[in-house]
């Protein structure tokens, strides 16, 4: 007589290669400053958008006000720009693009980010763009995005036309 847990094991040996643990979900903050920049995170020498987890009962805007702070202790957060779903092997990850208002550089100045190894930086958009590592096409889909009001849906590396009722927007 088989045993619950070999049942279980048997079910899921024979269960879609995908979505076995429960999805990863993260934030990552678009700041941008002035017309022409945005804020970069430098940690040891490598450039990314601050970025967080979300966790269990929190929204992505209290992730977001977590992953950088200012001295009042809150970054305001305007809207989700994009959403991102990727399937690796097991599971599904999930990032929230949040834009922030516009800050200048005094302003961002004053922000700390999560890990204190990293460096919070304003750089060029363009140059940004020409340095950055991997993942451009979010960065873009993200900027175009904030800047038409929209909210972009990238699953798999393909632009929805909306976001699917699960995400909500």
């Amino acid at each position: 007589m088989p045993t619950a847990t070999a049942t279980a094991l048997e079910q899921r040996r024979h269960a879609p290669y995908e979505n076995w643990r429960p999805p990863v979900i993260g934030v990552s903050l678009l700041v941008p400053v002035g017309a022409d920049c945005i804020t970069v995170v430098d940690l040891l020498g490598m450039l990314m958008l601050p970025v967080g987890g979300l966790h269990d009962g929190q929204t992505p805007e209290e992730a977001g006000n977590r992953v950088l702070t200012d001295p009042s202790g809150r970054l305001r957060l305007v809207r989700c720009v994009t959403v991102d779903c990727v399937q690796t092997r097991r599971r599904k990850v999930i990032t929230h693009v949040m834009a922030a208002a516009p800050m200048t550089r005094g302003s961002v100045r004053g922000l700390v980010y999560r890990d204190p190894r990293a460096v919070v930086r304003v750089m060029p958009t363009l140059q940004v763009l020409d340095q950055w590592p991997t993942g451009r096409s979010r960065l873009l889909i993200s900027l175009q995005a904030m800047a038409t009001g929209d909210t972009a849906c990238i699953d798999s590396g393909v632009v929805q036309a909306q976001l699917p009722p699960a995400l909500g927007a």
